[in-house]
């Protein structure tokens, strides 16, 4: 069927609910997918809508893209803050859980289309910048509460709340260029040991 005429499915709403419904669909197909030669005519058939809808929407296929990954990373966090009310979940243990959840080979789409995303970002595309927006500080604020619920001072807890960051990012993106799991998660369990003692 031509993407073009494809109907609009969605139950009725604000746009605003529309436009976050969109977005959601668009995770699941690229988290299910991968984004490589993605068209907005390909992923409207596949969620539902006219190409032309998500232009409407969004404007353009990367401005689209940066609202993929930035769902995806609110997803991330949610599933931080869930872990940490586990009951008798220790911060290292919760750490382990999200490491896991992160370095899923499902999520493997999502996470080369963050690092794309925010290379066209560093280069100045403007379609692309507001991936940058929030880029660190977002992740900061539940990172800093973990750390201070353990009694870190808000000086330290900030400090180490960028460097576990820095650290989860890095080894991500180590595992997407060389594929070596074995040795990503022995980096990151030496990190862990460094970072939490003998929690």
């Amino acid at each position: 069927m031509d993407g073009s005429r494809t109907e609009d499915r969605s139950a009725p709403g604000t746009d605003g609910d529309r436009r976050s419904q969109l977005v959601n669909a668009a995770v699941d197909h690229v988290a299910a997918h991968g984004f490589a030669d993605l068209s907005l005519r390909g992923l409207g058939a596949a969620i539902g809508v006219s190409h032309r809808m998500l232009i409407h929407y969004f404007g353009s296929k990367e401005a689209l893209l940066v609202e993929i990954v930035r769902t995806s990373e609110q997803r991330q966090r949610d599933l931080l803050y869930r872990l940490r009310l586990e009951p008798g979940l220790s911060p290292s243990g919760t750490a382990r859980l999200l490491w896991r959840q992160l370095t899923d080979p499902r999520l493997a789409g999502q996470e080369r289309l963050f690092f794309e995303i925010c290379g066209h970002a560093l280069r100045g595309r403007p379609e692309a910048a507001l991936a940058l927006d929030g880029f660190v500080d977002d992740w900061l604020e539940p990172l800093m509460a973990a750390e201070i619920a353990t009694g870190k001072d808000p000086v330290a807890a900030r400090n180490r709340a960028r460097l576990g960051l820095a650290t989860v990012r890095g080894l991500l993106l180590d595992l997407l260029a060389t594929g070596d799991r074995v040795g990503v998660d022995a980096a990151m369990e030496e990190f862990f040991r460094l970072y939490y003692g003998s929690e």
